[in-house]
């Protein structure tokens, strides 16, 4: 054996350890997170950053102000049987807790591996932090025994008439992490911690990451098409409005009783085709999507936040019926149930083959009834001169867990009930 030999064996003997440890890793989490717990519990805020309550009957991230950085992350789960899918639900639980309360990091001694990446110094920063968990159709299958407690709503994403999905690697999942916070360290930090002690019960499928632009010059934040978009969202500060688009009821609408507090949320990557858009005249730009360029207003207003004006203009002579705010949110005693709750990022993710900007909008939204809502509005857009300008390619529908409501409860501890 050659003096490289052993070098090259101990390489290969640590990746497979890497790749074979995990469910060890993962099931043996609770003394080193509940140490991790007690240190994050000392700290009731953090110097270096907001910290957004965890427990409660919703999720965070859902009606959350959107913070400066998200990534979405899809996953299979590997847990081998239903005990191992609730202990994975426990790990979860325990390590969103404490990164989203911060905290010191707890001490370890040289000859262990450290307890955390350090990738924010000795001390977390709360920063905001919010952690989303959905789970996907496909958790719902034979594996754990969970067919007859499916959501009633929650499917694969279908492929809508102007999607560009044929050999996508970025659809569907068994579960999904929504992960958000005021810096874009603190989302990578967060996300390398939760896939660290998960490993063996988890295993990525895809990601993209996004950031929330800033407001330009105010007012709602602006997409990659130079459009300010989500001007419409719903009030969900209003708690009817809340109960009425975005939250689902257990018992109610053929679901099971478990997914009381939860929401449906749709994930879909949109790519804009910006090489193609900056040759379309502002005039051209403006009728397709409804609103005007430099204030957000909608053609038949001044402001952003006022309303459009459908019923003195029935004839689409000033906002064409074609437009992308027109078809998505008409406004009749119809479609007033079918509003969601947009909480988008735009990504940039460099050049393609040919060059071109791969730059676009992580769609990302919540309701209480998938097909009332989004799969409503989608078949509205089909065919909207917009389609031309923009590609679906990926993304999947998922339902976000109930919220997690006392230091004794966890994610999905009704569903494995």
């Amino acid at each position: 054996m050659s003096a490289a030999e052993p070098t090259l064996a101990r390489g290969l003997h640590r990746r497979s350890f890497l790749r074979g440890a995990g469910l060890g890793t993962a099931l043996g989490a609770g003394a080193l997170t509940g140490a991790f717990a007690a240190a994050g519990a000392a700290a009731d805020t953090d110097p270096s950053g907001r910290a957004i309550a965890f427990h409660g009957p919703h999720q965070a991230g859902i009606t959350t102000p959107p913070q400066a950085a998200a990534s979405f992350v899809s996953f299979s789960v590997l847990a081998p049987d239903r005990a191992a899918l609730k202990q994975l639900f426990a790990v979860l639980t325990d390590r969103v807790r404490v990164l989203t309360a911060g905290g010191p990091v707890p001490a370890t001694d040289l000859a262990s591996p450290p307890t955390d990446s350090a990738t924010l110094g000795p001390v977390i920063p709360a920063d905001g932090l919010t952690v989303t968990v959905g789970v996907g159709a496909s958790l719902f299958d034979h594996r754990y025994g969970l067919a007859d407690r499916k959501p009633a709503k929650l499917t694969a994403m279908p492929a809508f008439p102007d999607d560009d999905l044929a050999g996508s690697t970025e659809l569907h999942g068994d579960l999904s992490l929504q992960i958000c916070a005021d810096s874009r360290d603190t989302v990578m930090h967060a996300l390398r911690d939760l896939t660290r002690h998960t490993r063996g019960l988890l295993q990525a499928a895809w990601k993209v990451d996004g950031f929330h632009a800033a407001p330009r010059p105010s007012g709602t934040p602006r997409n990659q098409l130079g459009f300010k978009d989500g001007i419409a969202n719903p009030d969900t500060a209003s708690q009817a409005t809340a109960d009425a688009l975005v939250w689902t009821h257990g018992n109610a609408n053929g679901e099971p009783a478990w997914v009381e507090g939860g929401s449906y949320q749709v994930i879909r990557i949109i790519r804009m085709l910006v090489e193609f858009w900056d040759r379309v005249s502002q005039h051209e730009q403006e009728q397709m999507i409804g609103r005007r360029r430099d204030s957000g207003a909608p053609l038949t207003g001044t402001k952003e936040t006022d309303l459009p004006d459908y019923q003195g203009d029935q004839l689409g002579l000033i906002i064409p019926n074609t437009a992308h705010i027109r078809l998505a949110n008409p406004r009749t005693p119809d479609s007033a149930d079918s509003q969601i709750l947009r909480r988008g990022y735009t990504y940039e993710r460099g050049l393609d083959l040919a060059g071109n900007l791969d730059v676009g909008l992580i769609f990302c939204c919540y309701q209480q009834d998938v097909e009332r809502q989004f799969a409503a509005v989608q078949q509205r857009l089909a065919g909207e001169p917009l389609v031309d300008y923009i590609s679906p390619t990926g993304g999947g529908y998922f339902f976000a867990l109930p919220g997690v409501s006392s230091p004794t409860d966890t994610f999905g501890a009704a569903l494995l009930a």
